[in-house]
């Protein structure tokens, strides 16, 4: 299944700058970036689980949010891009 993760981690502080950061780095592990912080990514549930579960570790749940969104099958269809586009076929063949 295919999924968006978003987060808003507050800044100001150094502890909130590491969060930001782990939360990138964890968010990295299970798919791809495709703005400042926002990811796509394809999870099973299993996946979601794990993820969902670090995630709420690492933040401050007084100040920071993540918001998980169930794109489906089709998402194809439902994403609209303007401009410059950095993401790659999610489900494609990687070569490296």
């Amino acid at each position: 299944m295919h999924f968006l993760i978003t987060y808003d981690v507050e800044t100001t502080t150094t502890e909130g700058q590491r969060r930001l950061t782990k939360v990138a780095k964890c968010c990295k592990n299970y798919g791809q970036r495709v703005q400042n912080s926002v990811f796509e990514c394809l999870l099973t549930e299993k996946d979601l689980i794990t993820l969902r579960s670090a995630l709420s570790s690492i933040i401050n749940k007084e100040t920071d949010s993540i918001r998980i969104y169930r794109l489906g099958n089709y998402y194809k269809t439902k994403i609209e891009q303007i401009g410059k586009e950095t993401s790659f076929d999610i489900e494609g063949t990687l070569i490296i």
